[in-house]
């Protein structure tokens, strides 16, 4: 399996990266990718670049992939953004219910592709975890790799370590505490932040395995919201940041790696943008949200460049 990276175009191109074999034929790649959803003329033409899928008429993203898309370049006409700079939030209702891991998911699938949208990661995480477990070759190629290389590579696996050991413990606290929301702080500081991310849950139903959506399904849903939206075109490349990680959760749930912040304030300042999950028919809100309070994990992810 390796990495085809297929450009959707007609006013503007998308860079999409799919999961398929080396070798590949037109058809298949139609059939890989399924990011469209057309009513005639899609074709695929060779160009220097790769395989461009094309279609007259309108296109539209289809929730046929379960891989996020990042912008190579051009805007969405603003005529057709579901958000804009004075509201920048993004809902999304889900037709049923859902688990705690499927929150979990999202929660850990929109801090992966915020990270790589926000060039703090070079590729998307799933990538740089396959090239960090890929053999370094012979001692002879290690003594020939340059400082700034080894240098890289250390910060590669650093940050790595520290996602991984977050998404974990992210997926414990999921299960032993309903967590309403999550709020990614890139740049700053946790009081003030230059981009804060709110992943807002409260509306969410959870229900058991048996009578839930799929995690999938609902991915699809979540993520072609997020494309259609486009709520990272307009903002200004950063340089390199660190992320923070602040959890709503029940006071006495018992973790003991995320750590209390009793008197913490969600800040008003600096880029904010909101996603905000819920599923139909979703009841009202419980009294008692005294009971919650938030949480901050001990490791901050690093960015960093290749």
């Amino acid at each position: 399996m390796g990495a085809l990276y297929v450009t959707v175009s007609r006013d503007e191109s998308y860079d999409v990266c799919i999961s398929c074999p080396a070798r590949v034929e037109e058809r298949d790649v139609i059939c890989a990718a399924g990011l469209l959803s057309c009513d005639s003329g899609l074709r695929a033409v060779p160009r220097k670049s790769g395989l461009v899928l094309e279609k007259r008429g309108c296109w539209m993203a289809q929730s046929g992939t379960d891989l996020p898309l990042r912008r190579a370049h051009g805007r969405v006409p603003p005529s057709q953004r579901r958000c804009s700079q004075e509201d920048l939030a993004v809902s999304v209702v889900f037709p049923g219910l859902v688990t705690r891991e499927s929150c979990c998911r999202f929660t850990c699938e929109l801090l992966k592709h915020i990270l790589h949208q926000r060039h703090q990661l070079p590729l998307p995480y799933e990538q740089l975890v396959v090239f960090s477990r890929k053999p370094q070759g012979s001692e002879d190629a290690a003594k020939k790799r340059s400082r700034m290389e080894e240098l890289g590579n250390r910060q590669c696996q650093q940050t790595l370590s520290d996602l991984e050991e977050l998404l974990g413990q992210l997926e414990i606290l999921f299960t032993i505490t309903p967590v309403p929301r999550v709020l990614l702080l890139l740049g700053g500081n946790p009081v003030n932040p230059k981009e804060l991310y709110d992943i807002n849950m409260e509306g969410v139903n959870v229900g058991n395995g048996e009578e839930s959506l799929g995690i999938r399904p609902c991915l699809r849903q979540l993520f072609h919201a997020l494309f259609v939206a486009d709520p990272f075109s307009d903002l200004r490349a950063t340089s390199l940041q660190s992320l923070v990680v602040m959890v709503q959760g029940q006071r006495e749930c018992g973790t003991d790696w995320f750590k209390p912040k009793l008197n913490y304030k969600v800040p008003s300042r600096g880029h904010m943008l909101t996603v905000r999950l819920a599923c139909t028919d979703s009841p009202a809100p419980e009294p008692g949200s005294g009971d919650y309070i938030w949480f901050q994990a001990p490791v901050i992810v690093k960015g960093f460049h290749n």
